[in-house]
């Protein structure tokens, strides 16, 4: 997973293998869900024509009742007595297609009142309206009981139940008011909707003329009472209806219970088809019932399959095609990486005269391994030249052992101070040169992730993280070696006249070392107070705030807090400003009190460089105040820094 091969494998190939399939699949989502929701459209439209044509049949069987109530045959029928009325109406229902037509004087309509549409042509208004007659009505009309009457079919998913048959009426039922020659009445006449094939079948054609969903063989239509299919063109089997059958428990909850009209995906009898299905309401204002239209999802199913089948073909010719390409361009990269790895290890052995040589690149690769080799190279002749002068100091130490035998300690400090100094004097030399070497290579690994990024264009963003660290790095190098140039050469990095506030800048502080304070559980708790200005670089008092604060929390080791004092002090009777870090760790031993702002002492071996303390000492002596440190007698360690405070002729 560390390898550089890999990583650009996966930044070559993630864009091909990864995005463009996820964007494939994206756009065939998009697009079903788009198709789908077509479907649903169309169904909702069918649905609608075959709530129209249905209205349309009440509409016109309740204008033709009224016709028949106001015409003059009427008329003459009335006055000739009942028996030719009920003749009159028995040769009009059938040439109106009606299944029952009866004439009820006002004296005698007695329960008939009860319908809704016998009441209101009473009040003089027809209506017509769909009511559900039970068996005891419809037995009174002949043959109406035998047409409505259906066994039951056990169907999946539908609610449980122990009826049997359905033996129910539905009906359109109408109803006119008759009022001739000062006879007051009802004309009530209506049209049995159970196993009124000709009537489902005319919604059926009607709806599904169209080929585009298949036609009259795969579009249907249903008329239920309730839950029970009392006129389908749903098909059992070739020639045998689904009459009888019932529809599932979700669909009859949302339709009957809910009222909601369902616009979805169904499982019809024994097929899925994009359903439609409407409450239907009597004349009491209860749901009885629901009309159906439905094509068959079997169609449409495949074209989608088809089409995502296709799509995933093309991105398969596409990936055979193009990988190897991929593969041998990538070739021209790994091998220079490779190979200046190796010499990286080699190097890290003690072989400092390996190098890479011509790596067969004259690219931004290429440029870098010839970076690095001059880079090698400088530091080999300063390791030698370390080397000789490291010889040398030791050969002029060996002469003059004999001689310095009898000086007294203090000499031997003096002079163990003195090859400190010339150490340092040599590691800055060196460690400004190593960071003006360092800054090239740098500057091309920038570079080199702008153009990536710039190429990459907005498939940048799936790399974002990567491109992300090598930024963070980049910025962290350059962070490093513009304190190794400082820490070289001090009086480059001095600072100007401008005076910085001890407040604001610890404030700041406060959020450099979150990532240390991350790690654990320390609370920082500042307290400023008033205090002058002080005549020293910010950017150099920061650099001793967060040493300060940084090892305050890492001498923690888990919790703890830290406290950050910033008031007005006076010291030999000149103003400043004293700046206090104290937490309430284990404090400093006795032994590494009196040596922490020695450089190169440090009480955590192999993490830190001994220097912090001493640079921050330098620093604030240089900006004429003092810094010391002590342990407090409640525990844990106390930083004290004193500055003077910035004098008008220093601004």
């Amino acid at each position: 997973m560390k390898s550089v091969r890999f990583k650009l494998l996966i930044l070559a190939l993630l864009p091909l293998m990864v995005l463009m399939p996820l964007l494939l699949l994206l756009a065939q989502s998009r697009w079903t869900a788009d198709y789908d929701a077509l479907l649903t459209a169309k169904v909702d439209s069918d649905l609608r024509i075959a709530e129209q044509h249905l209205g349309r049949i009440m509409t016109s069987t309740g204008d033709r009742v009224q016709a028949v109530a106001g015409s003059d045959e009427m008329r003459i029928r009335l006055a000739a007595g009942q028996a030719a009325v009920e003749s009159f109406l028995a040769e009009r229902a059938e040439a109106l297609q009606l299944d029952f037509f009866y004439y009820l004087p006002a004296e005698d309509i007695g329960e008939e009142a009860r319908w809704p549409v016998v009441a209101q042509a009473l009040a003089g208004q027809q209506t017509a309206q769909i009511d559900i007659f039970p068996a005891e009505v419809l037995a009174r009309f002949p043959g109406l009981a035998d047409r409505a009457y259906l066994d039951l079919i056990d169907t999946e998913a539908a609610v449980p139940t122990d009826r049997m048959a359905e033996d129910r009426g539905m009906v359109i039922h109408t109803a006119a008011p008759v009022r001739i020659s000062g006879q007051e009445g009802v004309l009530v006449g209506g049209i049995l909707l159970n196993r009124n094939l000709d009537f489902i079948d005319r919604v059926n054609a009607l709806v599904y003329l169209n080929a585009a969903t298949g036609g009259e063989r795969q579009g249907t239509a249903t008329l239920f009472l309730e839950d029970v299919r009392v006129s389908t063109n749903v098909r059992l089997f070739e020639d045998v209806r689904a009459l009888g059958t019932r529809v599932s428990a979700e669909v009859r909850h949302a339709v009957l219970t809910e009222g909601r009209t369902w616009l979805n995906r169904a499982f019809v009898v024994n097929d899925w088809y994009i359903s439609g299905y409407l409450p239907l309401i009597d004349s009491f204002g209860n749901r009885v019932g629901m009309l159906y239209v439905g094509f068959l999802e079997a169609p449409f199913t495949g074209a989608k399959r088809a089409a995502l089948l296709n799509m995933l073909t093309a991105f398969g010719a596409v990936l055979v095609l193009s990988a190897p390409i991929f593969l041998r361009m990538a070739r021209g990269i790994f091998s220079p990486l490779e190979r200046m790895t190796w010499t990286m290890k080699r190097v890290e052995r003690g072989d400092l005269a390996a190098r890479n040589g011509d790596v067969g690149s004259q690219d931004e690769i290429g440029q870098v391994a010839t970076h690095l080799d001059t880079l090698l190279n400088q530091v080999q002749e300063r390791d030698q030249a370390l080397r000789d002068w490291a010889n040398e100091l030791n050969a002029r130490v060996d002469r003059r052992t004999a001689e310095l035998q009898e000086t007294n300690q203090k000499l031997e400090d003096t002079f163990q101070q003195l090859v400190m100094s010339e150490k340092l004097a040599s590691i800055g030399e060196i460690t400004a040169g190593v960071a003006h070497e360092i800054n090239n290579p740098v500057a091309v690994i920038q570079g080199n992730v702008d153009v990536v990024r710039l190429s990459l264009g907005a498939e940048a963003e799936a790399v974002k993280t990567e491109l992300d660290l090598i930024d963070r790095q980049v910025q962290r190098i350059d962070g490093i070696v513009g304190k190794l140039l400082q820490f070289a050469r001090p009086v480059d990095y001095g600072r100007s006249d401008v005076g910085a506030s001890v407040a604001q800048v610890a404030g700041e502080c406060l959020g450099l070392v979150g990532h240390v304070r991350s790690r654990q559980e320390v609370a920082l708790l500042p307290d400023f107070r008033d205090a002058p200005e002080v005549g020293i670089h910010p950017g150099e008092l920061q650099q001793v705030v967060v040493n300060l604060l940084v090892n305050a929390i890492q001498a923690m080791e888990g919790t703890g807090r830290v406290d950050i004092t910033v008031r007005r002090a006076a010291r030999d009777g000149q103003e400043g400003t004293e700046l206090v870090v104290a937490d309430n760790g284990p404090g400093i031993d006795e032994a590494s009190l009196a040596r922490v702002f020695d450089p190169f002492h440090t009480t955590k071996p192999g993490e830190g460089t001994g220097l912090g303390l001493s640079i921050s000492q330098t620093l604030i002596r240089r900006a004429g105040g003092r810094i010391s440190a002590r342990n407090r007698p409640e525990g844990g360690a106390e930083f004290t820094v004193w500055l003077p405070a910035l004098t008008e002729e220093a601004v």
